[in-house]
Parts: structure tokens; sequence; C-alpha cells
């Protein structure tokens, strides 16, 4: 099995930064790609950025600018480095990651527990 451990979530003021990370471990072969999504009270979860593993990236446009997705392959982890950060930014985190368990193709999606973040005005 695979497992995500984040961290960084945390209380900030509008205007402050967060740094979030995600560490995959287990059985890996491979990873796809990772990314980070986040759910705020009353809403659907909503992808915010994801890298791919040739360092591929996509944003929401509600944070280009303002968020960078970076990664490390050798140590299987994902960061997301959140500046200016709104209000309306706040929600709790969650790091995906599509990863390869065995030598064939097929990958399977993997989610951590979710990280807090919360932004005041």
């Amino acid at each position: 099995q695979v497992q995500l451990v984040e961290s960084g979530g945390g209380l900030v003021q509008a205007g402050g930064s967060l740094r979030l990370s995600c560490a995959a471990s287990g059985r890996i072969v491979g990873i796809n790609r990772m990314g980070w999504y986040r759910q705020a009270p009353g809403k659907q979860r909503e992808l915010v950025a994801n890298i791919t593993s040739d360092g591929t990236t996509n944003l929401a446009d509600s944070v280009k600018g303002r968020f960078t997705i970076s990664s490390d392959n050798a140590k299987n982890t994902v960061y997301l480095q959140m500046n200016s950060l709104k209000p309306e930014d706040t929600a709790v985190y969650f790091c995906k990651a599509v990863v390869r368990t065995t030598p064939a193709a097929y990958a399977f999606n993997y989610w951590g527990q979710g990280t807090q973040g919360t932004v005041s005005s």
C-alpha cells in the first residue's frame, strides 16, 4: 500500500504564506503525478495544482501568480508554496498521488488525510 503524509498547514493572516509538504511512501514503483486539492466548508473539493513526473505543472486560475507547486522525485515529495494568501484560500488541503505499485502501466489514486489551512482577514 501507499501512504501520503501531509504537513505544513496552519493559521496565517491575509497576505501571509504557508508551505505544504506531502511525502509518499510504501510500495511505490513510480509516481505519474502528484497534486493538491482543497475543500472549503460547504463546497466541493477542487484542484489547486498538480505536477507530473517530468515537471509539468498545472495550477487553478484562482491561485496562479500566488501559489507554486514543486516536487522532489527522489523523495517522492510534493510541495505547495502559498503566498499572498486570502481568506478565501481557507480550506482543508489534500494531497493526491497517482502511483504505480507494480511494473504494469496502470496507476492508482491515493489521498492524504488532509491538512487545515486557515487565513484570517
